[in-house]
C-alpha cells in the first residue's frame, strides 16, 4: 500500500515539474531568424521596425532596406513580432532550430488598414428640384463616419447655363451658403465626405432653381474695394442686386426697357468703353473699341440710346458718335464749332430732340442745348452762367429738360460745387422750376433724372465737401419738401 502511493505522488510531481516549464526554452542549443518586413500591398521595404520574440530572447530593427536578423536565439519554438508606430503589429509563430536560420518574411499593413469610409453625405436642404429660391442659398446635409472620424466636406455646384463649376473645399460644417446665384437658374449641388483615411464618399446630387428676378427698375452705382459697382433696385431701395464685378470698374448705368439691356461705361487699360449687359448682368458686351468715351471728367461723362435700343449716342471731346448696340456702324453725328467739350447726351425718341451740355477743359463755360438728328440747333437752354452745370435729361415727352446747376457760381480747380440745385427748363417758354427749394443748406443735388411717369425726380444728394458719401433721394415734383432717402452709399442713379 505504501508502494502505491509513492507511485501516485512520484507521477504528480512529474505531471506539475512537465506543466510549469511550458514557456521555458529548450537549451539544446542556438539558432538565427533573419528576414524582410515589407509594406503589404507594394513589398516596399520598411526599415526601423522593431523585432522582437516571446519568450523574450533578443530584440533588434530592420535596416533601411527592411532587412532583420535575430541571432543566438535558444532553439524552441516562438511568436515573432513585428511593431512600428502607424502600422498594425504583426505576430508569426516560428521554430528555432540549433545551429540553422530560419527565414520569415513579415509584411505590415497601415494602422488604418481597418478603418472604414464615411457613410455617404445625405442631402437635406434645399429639397431636391426646389424652386423659387434665392440667389443666397444655404446648403444644408448630413453625415456620420462608423470611426467617428473627422470629416471635412467639399461642395461641388453646377448649373444649366455653362460649363462653370464651382468647388467649396475644407468645409467642416454641415452647412455652406453660396453667394451671388444668377435668377432664374437650375443649379445642381452635391457633397462629398473625407475622412483623410479612405477615398472621398459622395453625396447623390440634388437640384434647386433660383427665383425669377425682381423687378428692379432702379439702377446705381457703389464703390467696393475702390472699384465702381453696378447695382439694380426697386423704387424702394429694396432687393438690390449687383451686376458688375468688383474687379472692374463699371459706371454710368442706362436703362433702356424696349431691349432689356443695361448699358454702362468700364475702364479698359487707359481707356474708357461702352459696354451692354442684360439686367441680370449677364451677357456682357464691348461695344466701343475703335474710338473709346473720352472728355472731361469722367464721373461727370454721360450718353444716351437711341432708335430705341438699337444704337447708342456718346462723347469723345468734342465730337458726338453714334454706334451700334451690337458694335459697328460708328459715325460721326455732330462736333463742335468752338472746341469746348461734349460731356453730356440725352436723346429723345418720340420727338428725335438731342439734348447736348458742352464745357471747357476745366469744367466750366456751360452750354446747354438741344439739336435735332442733323445736328441743327434747336434751343439754347443755358448760356453764359458761371459756375458748374449738367446731369441733363429730356422728359418723355420731349417737352421739358431736368438738369442740375450750381447757383454759387463759383468755379475753381477741384470743381467743387458749393450748391447745386435741379432745374426743370420748360421748351414752351413757362418759367424754369427750381426742385431744390428743400435741399437742406451745405449739400448738392446732382445727377437728376426724371421717373418714368415724368411726376417725380431720382437724384443725388450729398454734402459739398466733396468727400462724404452721396444718398440717392426722390422727390415728387408736385411736393418739394417730402424728399425721401431710397439709396445710401450710392451714385448715379437711372430710371427707367
Amino acid at each position: 500500500m505504501k508502494g502505491f502511493i509513492s507511485k501516485i505522488i512520484l507521477f504528480l510531481i512529474v505531471i506539475a515539474t512537465v506543466s510549469c516549464s511550458e514557456d521555458t526554452i529548450d537549451l539544446e542549443g542556438l539558432g538565427s531568424v533573419r528576414g524582410r518586413v515589407v509594406r503589404e500591398g507594394t513589398n516596399e521595404p520598411i526599415e526601423n521596425v522593431k523585432i522582437s520574440t516571446n519568450p523574450g530572447s533578443s530584440t533588434v530593427f530592420t535596416d533601411e532596406d527592411g532587412f532583420y536578423l535575430l541571432q543566438n536565439v535558444p532553439s524552441g519554438d516562438y511568436s515573432l513580432t513585428a511593431q512600428k508606430e502607424g502600422f498594425l503589429a504583426v505576430f508569426k509563430s516560428v521554430t528555432v532550430i540549433a545551429d540553422k536560420t530560419v527565414e520569415l518574411v513579415l509584411e505590415l499593413d497601415v494602422a488604418t488598414a481597418g478603418n472604414r469610409p464615411p457613410v455617404a453625405p445625405t442631402l437635406v436642404t434645399p429639397l431636391d428640384n426646389a424652386e423659387d429660391q434665392p440667389i443666397e442659398v444655404k446648403l444644408v446635409w448630413s453625415a456620420s463616419d462608423p470611426d467617428d472620424d473627422t470629416l471635412t466636406y467639399t461642395v461641388t455646384l453646377r448649373n444649366e447655363e455653362n460649363s462653370t463649376v464651382e468647388v467649396f473645399e475644407n468645409i467642416t460644417d454641415t452647412t455652406y451658403t453660396v453667394s451671388n446665384l444668377a435668377y432664374g437658374i437650375k443649379y445642381f449641388w452635391q457633397v462629398s465626405a473625407n475622412d483623410d483615411i479612405n477615398p472621398a464618399v459622395n453625396s447623390t446630387t440634388f437640384a434647386f432653381t433660383t427665383a425669377i428676378p425682381p423687378n428692379n427698375r432702379i439702377v446705381f452705382t457703389r464703390l467696393v474695394e475702390g472699384n465702381s459697382v453696378i447695382y439694380s433696385a426697386d423704387e424702394s431701395g429694396n432687393t438690390e442686386i449687383a451686376l458688375t464685378s468688383k474687379s472692374k470698374n463699371s459706371f454710368r448705368p442706362r436703362r433702356n426697357v424696349s431691349t432689356g439691356k443695361i448699358a454702362f461705361l468700364r475702364s479698359v487699360g487707359s481707356q474708357t468703353h461702352l459696354f451692354t449687359m442684360n439686367e441680370d448682368g449677364s451677357q456682357v458686351r464691348q461695344v466701343t473699341s475703335q474710338v473709346g468715351v473720352s472728355g472731361f471728367n469722367l464721373e461727370e461723362i454721360d450718353f444716351s440710346w437711341d432708335n430705341n435700343g438699337s444704337r447708342l449716342l456718346f462723347p469723345n471731346q468734342d465730337k458726338l458718335y453714334a454706334i451700334n448696340a451690337a458694335g459697328g456702324g460708328l459715325s460721326l453725328m455732330y462736333q463742335t464749332t468752338d472746341g469746348s467739350l461734349i460731356t453730356e447726351i440725352d436723346k429723345n425718341d418720340n420727338t428725335g430732340l438731342i439734348a447736348l451740355k458742352t464745357n471747357d477743359l476745366d469744367g466750366y463755360s456751360v452750354n446747354i442745348f438741344t439739336i435735332n438728328s442733323s445736328g441743327v440747333l434747336q434751343q439754347t437752354v443755358l448760356m453764359g452762367m458761371p459756375g458748374a452745370a449738367g446731369g441733363i435729361n429730356l422728359s418723355i415727352d420731349g417737352t421739358k429738360l431736368l438738369y442740375t446747376r450750381d447757383i454759387s457760381g463759383s468755379e475753381n480747380t477741384n470743381y467743387r460745387r458749393l450748391d447745386s440745385h435741379m432745374f426743370i427748363h420748360n421748351f414752351n417758354g413757362d418759367p424754369t422750376v427750381d426742385l431744390s427749394t428743400d435741399k437742406v443748406s451745405g449739400t448738392n443735388d446732382l445727377d437728376a433724372r426724371f421717373a418714368p411717369n415724368d411726376a417725380s425726380v431720382i437724384y443725388v444728394n450729398t454734402s459739398n465737401d466733396g468727400i462724404s458719401d452721396n444718398t440717392i433721394e426722390i422727390v415728387e415734383i408736385s411736393d418739394l419738401d417730402d424728399r425721401v432717402k431710397v439709396l445710401e452709399k450710392a451714385a448715379m442713379p437711372d430710371w427707367e
